[in-house]
């Protein structure tokens, strides 16, 4: 695996701060009182503090680089040590895992901004996108503890793994791209259904392939 250059590491760092920069510079603009959670309807019901912007968006910030750290040296500490076969792709997911962190936080800081937020608009199409982009990665994952579609019958067979994880692919691209269409077009509860349906799916599919394939190869 090709270390990760300097230029690499700086831009990581870069969207890992951007909600950072992003809250620095509408901090001072913000109202004492801030909204600090919304209901599903998008309405705050919550508020508080506006310093209290700073903790939620540098927790964030702090996940996202924990999970960055964690995911690119999973061959390190993959106690099955077949995370190794596969850095390059880890690498990616991590970076990816760090836009879509930094794309929450972003929303959030937003919100807290507006008022209001867009749930059904913002954050589910997000987590669609998500899901679409992970799915084109999950048949180059080997094996391992931490990343990829975890059953008792995938860690127990690497056939099984392999299988599953290329049905999981193929539900994942498509599934995430239908998550994120249906949420933008429908109404807001009659999309939040129809998601929810579609990722159950998305989710019961390769578990219900991967049962089934370990109980043919017992």
């Amino acid at each position: 695996m090709k270390k990760t250059t300097l230029l690499g590491f700086l831009l990581i760092a870069g969207i890992i701060c951007l909600p950072l920069v992003y809250t620095a510079s509408i901090y001072s603009g913000l109202p004492d009182t801030i909204p600090t959670h919304f209901g599903i309807d998008g309405k705050a019901d919550k508020f508080g503090n506006k310093a209290e912007i700073w903790f939620i968006t540098i927790l964030l910030s702090i996940v996202s680089a924990s999970a960055y750290l964690l995911i690119s040296n999973l061959s390190k500490i993959d106690p099955k040590r077949t995370a190794n076969q596969s850095p390059e792709v880890f690498h990616k997911i991590a970076v990816v895992v760090v836009i879509f962190l930094c794309a929450i936080n972003l929303v959030i800081v937003y919100a807290t901004k507006t008022g209001s937020i867009s749930i059904s608009k913002l954050m589910l199409p997000l987590i669609g996108l998500f899901f679409s982009v992970l799915g084109n990665y999950m048949h180059s994952i080997k094996p391992n503890y931490f990343i990829g579609f975890r059953t008792p019958w995938t860690l127990e067979s690497e056939d099984n793994w392999r299988k599953t994880h290329q049905l999981v692919g193929k539900v994942w691209v498509p599934g995430g791209i239908l998550m994120t269409i249906t949420a933008l077009l429908l109404p807001a509860k009659f999309g939040f259904i129809v998601f929810g349906i579609i990722l159950f799916i998305m989710v019961a599919i390769p578990a219900i392939f991967s049962y089934r394939y370990f109980k043919q190869h017992q």
